[in-house]
Order: C-alpha cells, then structure tokens, then sequence
C-alpha cells in the first residue's frame, strides 16, 4: 500500500471483537495524532458469540484470521501481534489506593510510574480475592489511574517532578478467566500474539471523552451486540467502570420471535427500518412479508425501553445514586430509533444531552484510507490503538512441566512466578536436607544435620536456567523437581568423645584404652549405628580390673593409682599411673565379684580381640600358602616372588632385607615412583611400582610367616589397625610383629 512508509513507527493492530461482528483497525501513532492506515470488518457466519463471549473458538478464530488476511493485502505486510479489548457478563471493579516511599529525594521517571502501576494492579487483586464469593478464576483485564499524588499532594503528572514519596488512586477491572482465554485462543488460532489487552469501556473513552472533558460529571455507554458498557467521569478522571448484559442482540431476538424469522434475516430488519420506510422479507414459511419502520419501532418500544431503563440504573449505581450531567453514546446497538430519548428520560436530564457520538470525537484521527468509516461503530476499534500506548496491560501463555499456563505480564516474570500460578511446591525448587539426627552424649543434646539433596534442575526452551531466569510469551518451562539428601547417619566411633583414646601408664608402660559408650543403658561396640533419640554415655575411665582384662594378663597384689593403695573396682582416668605385683598372680576369682555390667564388657572385648586375631591369622596363612606354592597374585601385586621372602623358597634369585629394591618383571603402567617408609622403626624403600598398598611392605622386609606358633599378626599403620589393601604415601610409620601375651608392648622389633 503507497501509504505506508518507512519511518512511520510501530505500527498498532487493534481488533473489536464484538457479538456480531469482527473489526480490525491498523495504524500509528505520529506527532500525538493517530493515523489509521487500513480498516477491515467481517461479521460473524453464525452465532458464536454471545453477551460478549465467545462461545465457539474455532469459528471466531477462523473470522479473526479472514479480517487480519485482508489488512496484510492492504497493508503489503505480515501483522503478528494484536491489541484487543474484553467485555463480558461479570465485571468486577476494585477501587484502591498504593504508595511507595523513596530512601532520598528522587526524580520521578516513566519507569517509576509504571512500577507503581504494577504495584496498584496487584494489590487491586490482593483485595478482590478477598471479597470474591464466586467459585470462578478472574483476571485483571484492564487498570485506569484516577489521581496521583506527590508528597501526599495531588498532581497531574509524576514524572520529571523530585519526590520523597509517590500515590496512586486506581480502578483496576477483572472479568473471569474463560472470557479472557477464549479471546486468546481464538486470537493464537489466528497466527496472533497479543501485544495488549484492555476492556472495551476503558477503550472506548479514550477516544469519547477526552482528558479535557473529564472535569465534568459524564457517561460514556458502549451499546453493542451483546453488552452495553459503562464508564463514568468526573473531577478530572475515570471513577467507574459498569456492564450490564443487555444491547443490540436482545432487540434482534425480538424480531425473530415476532416475525418468525431466522436471526440474520431479523437483524436485517432491524438495521434497514433506521434508513428506510419499510423492509421486504420471507418469514420460516417461505412467505414473503412486508414491515414498515414504525411498525418496528413500535415492536421494539417496550425492549427499548427496559435497556434504557437497565442502563440509566447502571449509570445512578456508578454515580453514587444519582444521574450524571450528560451521555455519550457509542456503538452499533445505540442507533436504534428513540433509544437516545428513552435513555435521557430515565435519567431525568433533556434529551439533547444524551446524543451518539461518532464523527464528532474522531476529529482527532487521520484515516489515509478510502471511503473511511467515521461513524459511532469506529471508536472503540480505534479506541484499542490508542489504549497500546496508555498502558502495558497483557497476558502471556507458557508451558510449565506439559501444562498450558497464563500470566499477567508485569514485564518481570520469572521461572518463579510460573511456579506459583501452577502451585509447584517451593520444596521442590530448592534442595531439600534428608531427616536430622537427635541424640543425647552424656546428657547434652546434639543433632547431625541430614545430607544436602539436589537442587531442582531448571531449563527453559531447553537451556539451563534458574527460578530467576525470565520467560516471555511462549516459553517451555521444563523443572525437575528437587531432592532429599540421604538422612543423617553416625556411628558412635565418629563420635568426637570416642575419637581418641584413653592414655594411662601400667608399670610404667604406656598403654592406650580405646573409649567406650553406652545406648540407652547398654553397652555397644564402635560400629553401632545411632538411632534417633538415643542416650548416649561415654566412658572416661576404666576401673583397674577392666584394665587388667583389656589387656589379658593376671592382675596382682599390691595396686597402685597414682602412687596410692587401691582395689581393683577403682576408676583409673586419663595419664593415671596404675601399678601391681606381677610376681604374686592372683586370679579374678580372687577379686571382688564383678558387677554384670563389667563382666559383658569385658566378654566383648575379649571377644572382639579374639575375632580380630582369627582375621588376621587367616589372611596371613592365606598369603604363605600362596607364597609357598609360587602363586602370582595379579590383583593385588605386580612384582615377581622371591627366593627367602616371607621365610620360604620361590623362584627369584635375590634376597630382600631392610631397604634393599626389587626388580618388577611385570611391566608398570603409569611408570615405577619409589617410596620410603619407617618398618618397625628402620627405614624401607618401596620401588618397581607405580603405586603401593600396604601389603606390598611385605615383598621389601624379611618376615617369617611361618613362626606364628598360635600367635596372631599385628600389622599397624600410622599408630591404628592398617588394612591390608590401604594406600602408602611417603613418611607412613608402619609396625609388624607376632601378638605376645595378649597386648602389644610398645616399641617392640618384629618377628625377627
């Protein structure tokens, strides 16, 4: 189309997607005048919608996509996004009142005004949640700002102005969900997106009523098909928005029902009587009938009459009861022969106040199309424009997790505020800890925090993201929800108590009693898994027969603790010094009789020794019959055997003593490192390998594991037990010797 011009701006598509009909307006908005480019309107086939809703998607979409199809060949281009307007048979309005307090003197920018906008929005529905009795989801469809206020003081405009503080008195409107999701269906079934959403009303009087206007105590009444809307002015704004489900179509029924005629053909009838003397038509019988326009007028008088009378009672109720200066009136449904006269009867004001207004308020409006429609039925279409440019007031549709979700558009949403609309629990956002474990050690409380689990895993269009990450129009929200940690488990040899052990000295030797501890009253060993609630009491103290026991050897006469006389049931504590007399042996059955609480821990060390002992034999005579019979074990070494290691003959020709090397035959794959360690307090030098574990020590010593003579093999690491497949590193103190006499006497050579 010539008449459009690189540089003109956006372009704005606004649709009026009325009851009986479908209008679409495109233009821009240049020099605070608004072009209007190309305009197209198509009526419905059917009736689809009714009282402003829609009521078959598919059908509406279809009519939708016909007029945006016939723009595009005017316009020479793709439209893609669409401003709409809602109307409907349940409006509700919600009046508030919003501030927002400044830390210092600030200057006032548009973005502040649209932040306390936003603000007003939510907390209108914050209130209308609070008073909705009805069983039906509703949304925000459009906001109108009465009065600002700067520092407390009323003001035309914020912006530009310092302030401390900033207020708004607001009308924010709601209409219930299905109304809005049809409209929106219907519009995406039409290849559209849509770019801003208002109410019809608050449309309509941006072009009916200007600002200049508004200091007078008007309405505005939008007579359509289905609905006639209402909006109220007064001081200098909007106070009120109204609707009431009465409006051209009630009329047409009617007809149909008084001429026996299908809806179109009625409809016909109705718009041809305003123009001419009388209309010709063939009623369900095939006959062909004639009906003058007084008689139409007359038909229609009382219906007329009783939308006037709904209006005007809408009007007083906005009004706070009473009538208002003047009316104008908008829309097809309005030209109805004498609706303007009954209207202002029942509003007791002259009829010349209450006048259609069309050519007159589109003065303003540049059309640059042929033929242009000036006419009361183009104020809302242009209306909507206009209304893109008052306000940023839309919905947007996102998949979260497969389920189709709609948001109000703030211009801020995240991945969180998809969350809340679909009721996705905040505990499975982030990662949840795994039950705690409560105890008691020696009557204090203790709790061990349960493992951290996995935060929930977030993409968006399938990249990674997080519940901060914004989402527009259209967006694939996928979440897997988080986890539990595994719940707190401990056992009581990590317990810091039990972490070292009890240090006393006997004739002088230096001997370490590990800690021990009771659950609920009963004695458990260090693998003991602690249950909630358990009590726990950890022994500090031997008494001088459970030392004696500990260690397997007969206790004597004469005791000492701390250079003073005592009996076998006294407590030896830390770095005390316990001495008896070897030389006269006494026997337990000497003693006084142990209490059952001292003989079952006695019985379970001793036992726990015993089976300690048995392992370690076992394992030992494993490895010598091995050796004996020149076995490789390929898993776990990687050297060859040699001739007198461990005692016995093999099948290499060099001896290994203290620190002497070794010549690896099986080849290294990370390449040989050497490592040095203390053997029974001499130093040993491991090579040929590419990394060691414990029982490699023993292809570098010379240990006889065959002079056992019952005894059991004491293989320490570092000072503790050393398994056998335990890691070396460079500087590990390592102790080897045969068991003797129950105990391991500190400082001992090995089996040499």
């Amino acid at each position: 189309m010539a008449g459009v011009r690189e540089g003109q701006g956006q372009l704005v598509f606004g649709l009026d997607i009325g009851t009986r009909s479908i209008v679409g307006t495109v233009g821009y908005m240049n020099g605070g005048r608004f072009h209007v480019l190309a305009q197209r309107a198509r009526e419905h086939e059917t009736r689809s919608m009714l009282d402003g809703q829609i009521h078959d998607i598919g059908k509406v979409g279809q009519t939708i996509r016909q007029v945006k199809e016939q723009l595009e060949e005017d316009l020479n281009r793709k439209l893609t996004e669409v401003c709409i307007a809602a109307a409907g048979r349940v409006l509700r309005t919600v009046t508030t009142h919003v501030e927002q307090e400044f830390d210092e003197e600030h200057e006032v920018e548009e973005e502040d005004i649209y932040s306390l906008s936003t603000l007003g929005v939510e907390q209108a529905y914050e209130e209308f949640l609070r008073t909705n009795d009805s069983e039906m989801k509703f949304y925000c469809v459009g906001y109108t700002p009465m009065r600002y206020y700067m520092n407390g003081y009323q003001i035309g405009n914020l912006e530009g102005h310092k302030v401390k503080s900033v207020a708004l008195d607001m009308i924010a409107t709601f209409l219930p969900d299905d109304v809005v999701d049809g409209l929106y269906k219907a519009v995406g079934l039409a290849g559209l997106h849509v770019a801003n959403l208002t109410l019809e009303p608050i449309a309509a009087i941006q072009v009916a009523i200007p600002e200049k206007f508004r200091m007078l105590n008007l309405a505005l009444v939008d007579v359509g098909a289905g609905t006639s809307d209402i909006s109220i002015t007064k001081d200098g704004t909007i106070t009120a928005y109204g609707m009431i489900p009465v409006a051209g179509d009630s009329l047409t029924d009617v007809l149909v029902q008084h001429c026996l005629v299908d809806f179109d053909t009625a409809e016909r009838i109705k718009r041809q009587s305003g123009s001419q003397e009388s209309v010709e038509y063939q009623d369900i019988m095939g006959l062909t009938q004639v009906i003058t326009a007084k008689e139409v007028e007359s038909i229609l008088a009382e219906h007329v009459q009783q939308m006037a009378d709904m209006v005007a009672s809408c009007i007083r109720e906005l009004n706070g009861d009473k009538s208002v200066s003047a009316v104008f009136v908008v829309g097809g449904g309005g030209i109805v022969p004498g609706y303007t006269e009954r209207l202002a009867q029942a509003l007791d004001i002259v009829k010349e106040r209450v006048a259609i207004r069309g050519q007159e308020v589109l003065q303003g409006v540049a059309f640059e199309v042929e033929n242009p429609r000036r006419d009361s039925m183009m104020v809302t279409p242009v209306g909507i424009c206009l209304s893109y440019y008052e306000q940023s007031n839309n919905f947007i549709f996102v998949d979260f997790n497969g389920r189709h979700v709609k948001l109000y558009d703030n211009g801020k949403l995240t991945v969180a505020d998809a969350a809340v609309q679909c009721e996705f629990s905040n505990e499975n956002l982030f990662p949840k800890r795994g039950d705690a474990l409560t105890f008691t050690v020696n009557g204090k409380s203790r709790i061990v925090r349960g493992e951290q689990g996995e935060a929930a895993v977030i993409k968006v269009n399938g990249e990674v993201a997080d519940i901060y990450a914004q989402v527009h129009n259209g967006a694939i929200i996928e979440v897997t929800p988080s986890t539990s940690g595994e719940a707190a488990e401990l056992t009581l040899a990590r317990l810091p108590e039990l972490s070292e052990n009890l240090h006393v000295y006997v004739n002088g030797m230096k001997i370490d009693l590990p800690k021990t501890a009771s659950v609920n009253g009963r004695l458990e060993n260090e693998y003991y898994q602690i249950r909630q609630g358990d009590d726990i009491l950890v022994q500090n103290s031997y008494s001088v027969k459970e030392i004696a026991a500990f260690m397997d050897v007969p206790l004597g006469g004469g005791i000492l603790v701390n250079d003073t006389p005592a009996k076998p049931d006294t407590k030896v504590y830390e770095n005390f010094t316990l001495h008896w007399d070897v030389a006269s042996e006494i026997t337990y059955a000497d003693l006084e009789e142990e209490t059952e609480e001292e003989a079952a821990r006695r019985r379970e060390a001793k036992e726990a020794a015993a089976r300690e002992a048995e392992e370690a034999e076992r394992k030992a005579r494993a490895l010598v019959r091995k050796v004996e019979a020149g076995i490789y074990d390929t898993e776990n070494f990687q050297g060859t055997v040699f001739e007198g290691m461990f005692g016995v003959s093999g099948k290499a020709d060099k001896k290994i003593g203290y620190g002497g090397g070794v010549e690896a035959s099986a080849p290294v794959e990370n390449g040989p490192v050497t490592l040095s360690v203390l053997v029974n307090k001499r130093p040993v030098t491991l090579s040929g390998k590419s990394s060691y574990v414990f029982v490699d020590v023993f292809f570098f010593i010379n240990f006889d594991l065959k002079a056992s003579a019952g005894r059991s093999i004491v293989t320490n690491l570092n000072g503790r037990k050393a398994e056998y497949m335990e890691p070396l590193k460079n500087g590990d103190i390592i102790d080897i010797f045969w068991e003797e006499g129950g105990f391991t006497p500190p400082g001992r050579e090995n089996g040499r």
